[in-house]
């Protein structure tokens, strides 16, 4: 793993910085009581849709500062390449060939799977340990009776079933399990924008916070279509079609909150015994990806294993702990943060977790211990309601792609209802990220190796993965 140490800011960054309350500061050993920890989760936002990981179109400077003043890295990988598996690995700490829910899917009730609730979440590890802990944004794992609320979180606001996520001025929210009328969107109004009223409720939980350490999860909805925003004007006037112009609107506008956030946490005298995390559930849309470059030079987007539709920004700010201006090329994963959160908050994490903590990297103690590889599992859902033999030539879902990431080596396996195994592809991430030359042939004894790999990396046959009823 190699750090490299970011040594000059520009005079613009240092006006954010002075703005704000970012600052370098020398790291302190160590600080009373057990630290809050925030993590904000983007919704489909690419691995080059912020300032500091590339983005030329789109301003982000209080996130760019923020990384410039943490640890920004640049080989995290989200749990899936779609929101609900990707959340429950982050959850549970298990990667895709281990989660109950391995693709986004709707069950006959047209809703959401519902995570078990013998499943052990990382907030119920820290409401054990005396953290107060809440969620704000998108469940996306569960229906009524099955919310956040049943899974360790003491406070949570938002969406539960991750369809209804796509509508910015939704008729009902819920929180705490309750479904919460917004009469000012009924009858198709737009009044509340549900990323505001987001904002609103984490700045109110902010302001609650006494006594007890805090785990925040925000997982806000922010790049995900619909994309609609009530004020595009920051970028009207480039000429973009609307829906580009919204997008881009709605990361600056997420920036903007960041900022206010950490604000927040200043005015409090909390920030300096606060962790913050940022990351996204998975890759930008194709569209996105090609106008922007949301994904950076890689290949892919979301619903494929390739780099764009799995690898995202990460970045890890606490001042005072975490040396400012570092960039870390530590291979990661979205199910390793539940490890890390436990370590930092001095619990342990529950054994036999695929996650690895990242703990020795954000704070330099000791040897960090890496991954022998990564892995993922993705199934599509064909969106027709029918059952097969009842209007659908297709299966409800299947396993369309596996990948593993091992060394410096990627391995993508893609699959048809009509061909399971799927043939290997092979690329070398060290010499082409881009993933645009298959190197299978000429190393046919990785591909046995990968193969090795896969037929022990997963559970087979999840409930709902395939979908057999």
């Amino acid at each position: 793993m190699k750090v490299h140490t970011i040594l000059s800011i520009t005079g613009a960054g240092l006006l954010l910085l002075a703005a704000f309350g970012f600052r370098q500061a020398s790291v302190k050993r160590s600080l009373p009581g057990k630290p809050n920890i925030v993590l904000i989760m983007a919704d489909d936002m690419g691995y080059g849709d912020l300032g500091c990981y590339g983005q030329q179109m789109i301003q982000t400077p209080h996130i760019d500062s923020m990384a410039g003043n943490g640890m920004r890295f640049t080989r995290y990988y989200a749990g899936n390449t779609v929101c609900a598996p990707s959340r429950e690995s982050f959850l549970t700490g298990m990667h895709t060939g281990h989660t109950y829910i391995r693709g986004n899917f709707l069950t006959d009730e047209q809703e959401d799977p519902a995570m078990p609730s013998e499943k052990v979440t990382i907030a119920e590890l820290l409401k054990k340990a005396g953290y107060r802990t809440g969620l704000i944004g998108k469940w996306g794992l569960g229906g009524e009776n099955h919310g956040p609320d049943t899974q360790g979180f003491d406070y949570s606001y938002g969406y539960l079933d991750q369809i209804q996520a796509h509508n910015y001025y939704p008729p009902f929210l819920y929180e705490n399990g309750k479904k919460v009328m917004l009469p000012q969107n009924a009858n198709g109004k737009k009044g509340a924008y549900s990323h505001q009223l987001f904002v609103e409720k984490t700045l109110a939980f902010l302001d609650t916070a006494k006594g007890n350490p805090f785990f925040l999860y925000l997982p806000y909805t922010i790049p995900h279509g619909q994309h609609v925003i009530p004020d595009n004007s920051a970028y009207a006037g480039k000429g973009w079609p609307e829906e580009f112009t919204n997008y881009a609107a709605m990361i600056s506008l997420l920036d903007q909150d960041v900022a206010r956030i950490i604000s927040a946490l200043k005015a409090k005298g909390l920030e300096e015994n606060t962790l913050i995390l940022f990351v996204s559930d998975n890759g930008a849309n194709p569209g996105f990806a090609k106008f922007f470059k949301s994904n950076g030079p890689l290949r892919g987007f979301k619903t494929n294993l390739y780099e764009g539709g799995i690898r995202e920004p990460f970045i890890a700010y606490w001042p005072g702990r975490i040396k400012a201006g570092q960039v870390s090329d530590h291979v990661t994963a979205g199910w390793d943060l539940l490890p890390t959160i436990c370590q930092v908050a001095g619990i342990k994490a529950p054994a036999g977790i695929d996650g690895v903590s990242v703990y020795p990297s954000l704070f330099h103690t000791g040897k960090q211990t890496a991954h022998p590889y990564l892995y993922w599992e993705y199934y599509t859902y064909n969106y027709n309601w029918n059952k097969p033999g009842k209007g659908s030539e297709q299966p409800r879902n299947w396993l369309e792609s596996r990948a593993l990431r091992f060394d410096h080596w990627k391995a993508v396996v893609r699959s048809t209802p009509a061909d399971r195994e799927g043939a290997v592809e092979l690329y070398d991430l060290a010499a082409d990220p881009a993933e645009s030359t298959d190197l299978a042939t000429r190393h046919p004894e990785l591909v046995k190796r990968v193969r090795e790999m896969l037929a022990t990396a997963t559970t087979p046959d999840a409930p709902f993965f395939p979908y057999k009823h």
